[in-house]
């Protein structure tokens, strides 16, 4: 009987510390090295443009899609301040 309490005793604490681990790794900060890779990859980027063919088109592809997205991005902005100067002025 006490050879079964303790097998079972012997589980729980494996289980236990792998739970544990795995608690303590998730919850410690991510580094990302994206800030770091940023300019590499906007080189890269030019090259592939530059280089015509398949992967030159996708390239601009990416770079025209990139460039709406931040056009997309100032227009919205501009449409939320308008929409705050609207209720300022008591619009609905």
């Amino acid at each position: 009987m006490s050879r079964k309490i303790i097998l079972n005793s012997v589980r729980i604490g494996i289980v236990t510390v792998v739970f544990s681990a795995g608690y303590i790794c998730g919850s410690l900060p991510k580094q990302s090295a994206n800030a770091q890779m940023g300019d590499i990859g906007g080189e890269m980027l030019k090259k592939a443009t530059e280089s015509g063919g398949s992967l030159g088109s996708v390239a601009q592809l990416g770079t025209a899609i990139t460039d709406m997205e931040k056009n997309v991005s100032g227009l919205q902005k501009n449409l939320d301040t308008l929409k705050k100067v609207k209720a300022a002025l008591g619009g609905h």
